[in-house]
């Protein structure tokens, strides 16, 4: 039972990642109960009617919440309505209010929506220390209120992985779950919540200038460590000690991850072979290690293991680059990623920075970084198989950075 009827939600709050004490659900829809219904922001930056993402003002618009969404009513309401008790689902759990449609995907859930959620959550906890230890209890579910249970894995397996590694005791409820408790007639009060709605972070001005969901929470206090809590139990499952990473690997590390064989996003195979080419040199000549792996053909184990021991990453933008959130920050960690020139996407760049890594983009001989990024642009040939690349241009980046001191 619940002993009280206001909704709390402090001072953690960004666009689309809301932290709410005692939220309140019935039939389906999401009660904020609060006498200062001022203080309550816009429920477009809350919440949506979780529909299918797409362009458009139509699209935009039906995104909309509505009063079948979200409501924002007074104690004395909740007493009318509610009756004079409510369910208690204690703990602490996770509402995601998203349709399946970047659910399913190694980067949008690793790298943008569990990023997002921990990045929220762990604002809670502003001194987790390097080690990744933190005083927060462990989240005891996760609610898709939109998706099914055929529909939050990824085709490579990662998710489930992710987040096992991450919450070993997580419990797991879906749509139908939702649905049974909308039909039981009965309000039920969520003991503490973080809620995500995609639609919601999309609305605000670090999504507009990055095009990331994730970014919107970085606003939040937070550690400079607040990922290894997460970074420090997934490599721990792979068989790695939790601090692995430049400072405890006596060799730097090169990881080259070739699309080669995906039929698209490739490099000009010329190009590709001179990278390697130089790649190998380096080994040669300075001693590093160098690898040259598509992330397919490693199990999943072996890919978490490569990545926490990676000192330079690099390959031409894909899903592949999404395990840099498992290599070590250090002053010479460094993703490198290669585009059709012309073309940029924020997605691993902002990653990277997120994380306190240097990010690196190619136009063939052509470097940038932050905050000198170009803007994001999709050109002919993106997507296609003549990615050119100056394989010499890269070694000598990675020597550079490779020079700098290691801590």
């Amino acid at each position: 039972m619940s002993s009280s009827f206001l909704t709390l939600w402090r001072l953690y709050r960004e666009l689309g990642w809301t932290i709410f004490d005692n939220l309140y659900v019935f039939n389906g829809t999401v009660y904020i109960v609060t006498d200062k219904p001022a203080s309550v922001p816009d429920r477009s930056h809350i919440t949506s009617t979780a529909v299918k993402i797409a362009n458009g003002a139509a699209a935009i618009a039906s995104r909309l919440p509505t009063d079948k969404e979200l409501r924002v009513i007074s104690s004395k309401e909740a007493r009318s309505l509610f009756g004079t008790k409510a369910e208690i689902i204690d703990g602490v759990s996770w509402l995601i209010n998203d349709p399946p449609q970047f659910i399913t995907h190694y980067y949008h859930w690793s790298a943008e929506l569990f990023f997002g959620f921990w990045r929220t959550y762990s604002s809670l906890d502003p001194a987790v220390p390097s080690t990744g230890n933190t005083s927060l209890p462990a989240m005891r579910r996760i609610v898709f209120s939109h998706a099914d249970a055929d529909h939050w894995r990824d085709y490579a397996l990662m998710n489930q992985w992710v987040l096992r590694s991450v919450f070993p005791s997580i419990a797991l409820e879906f749509n139908s779950d939702w649905q049974d408790r909308a039909q039981m007639g009965v309000a039920y009060v969520f003991d503490r919540v973080v809620f995500s709605d995609r639609a919601a972070a999309m609305h605000g001005s670090l999504f507009q200038s990055t095009g990331r969901t994730a970014s919107e929470p970085s606003a939040l206090a937070g550690s400079v460590h607040w990922w290894s809590t997460v970074r420090k139990n997934v490599i721990q499952l792979s068989g790695l000690s939790g601090d692995t990473g430049p400072a405890t690997t006596r060799t730097p590390v090169i990881t080259y991850i070739s699309r080669q064989e995906w039929g698209r996003r490739m490099l000009i195979p010329e190009d590709h072979d001179r990278l390697v080419q130089e790649l190998y040199k380096l080994r040669d000549t300075y001693g590093y290690e160098v690898n040259v792996v598509s992330m397919d053909k490693l199990s999943r184990t072996e890919q978490i293991q490569l990545a926490a021991r990676t000192t330079i990453m690099m390959g031409v933008h894909g899903n592949g680059l999404t395990s840099l959130v498992w290599m070590k920050p250090s002053p010479r960690t460094t993703v490198m990623e290669f585009f059709f020139p012309g073309g940029f996407a924020h997605d691993y760049e902002y990653t990277s920075r997120a994380l306190g890594m240097t990010h690196y983009g190619f136009w063939n001989d052509h470097t940038f970084t932050s905050p000198d990024t170009p803007k994001v642009a999709y050109p002919e040939g993106f997507q296609g198989t003549k990615i050119p690349i100056d394989g010499a241009a890269v070694a000598r980046l990675c020597v550079e950075r490779l020079s700098l001191a290691n801590s």
